[in-house]
């Protein structure tokens, strides 16, 4: 996933009420006035909440008739956990580091007050 894909994603998830939209979407397809209807927000906030969503790849809208009906795309979604992911192993590891050389000072310090 390029930085500016990630940057979108990580931008759409960072607003509640977006992340309220993934949750209710995560249950299934549905129209947007269904998705709408738990947010007390008007229907052009709604809509430019749907566009950040598009945008970052993490949902997709079809026409059908005169309605929209939304769906997620797990696949940005994936990537971004996924670049999550790395950087907690690095940053574990790093913690793990400092915790062994911090046993093994102690450990050296201990055994220089019992000489």
């Amino acid at each position: 996933m390029q930085t500016n894909d990630l940057d979108l994603v990580f931008q759409a998830l960072s607003d509640a009420t977006r992340r309220g939209m993934l949750a209710k979407l995560a249950e299934g397809e549905t129209n947007v006035s269904t998705l709408a209807a738990p947010f007390d927000l008007s229907q052009p906030a709604i809509s430019k909440h749907v566009r950040v969503l598009e945008r970052a790849g993490l949902i997709e809208k079809e026409k059908r008739g005169r309605e929209n009906f939304i769906r997620v795309k797990a696949g940005p979604l994936d990537e971004a956990g996924g670049w999550i992911a790395r950087y907690a192993e690095f940053w574990r590891a790093q913690f793990d580091a400092v915790d062994d050389y911090l046993k093994q000072t102690k450990a050296d310090a201990a055994g220089k007050e019992h000489r």
